[in-house]
């Protein structure tokens, strides 16, 4: 390997982090404006699936595998929000 690699890499990285903010940003425009109560729930999910991708690519800037754990969580504890968000716009409860 060159020693050009892990400049590249953490330049991704730091690039990756950036762009992956800023669709946070653009997804809670659309849950605050957003025309109908799927398209808060849609973005609502895409901003979990960006801060899970936030958490690993921290991992590897920071090289820490702890957060490669804390992004699984946050991973399970989305999909269970949007699920129970999703049934409650559809049928009025969760439960």
């Amino acid at each position: 390997m060159s020693e050009a690699t892990p400049v590249v890499l953490e330049t991704t990285i730091g690039a990756a982090l950036i762009l992956v903010s800023a669709l946070c940003v653009l997804c809670s425009y659309r849950v605050i404006r957003g025309p109908t109560n799927p398209d808060r729930v849609v973005a609502l999910d895409a901003i979990a699936t960006n801060v899970v991708a936030i958490a690993t690519l921290y991992a590897l800037q920071t090289d820490r595998g702890l957060f490669v754990t804390v992004s699984l969580v946050l991973a399970i504890i989305g999909f269970i929000a949007t699920v129970a968000v999703a049934k409650f716009v559809i049928e009025g409860e969760v439960i």
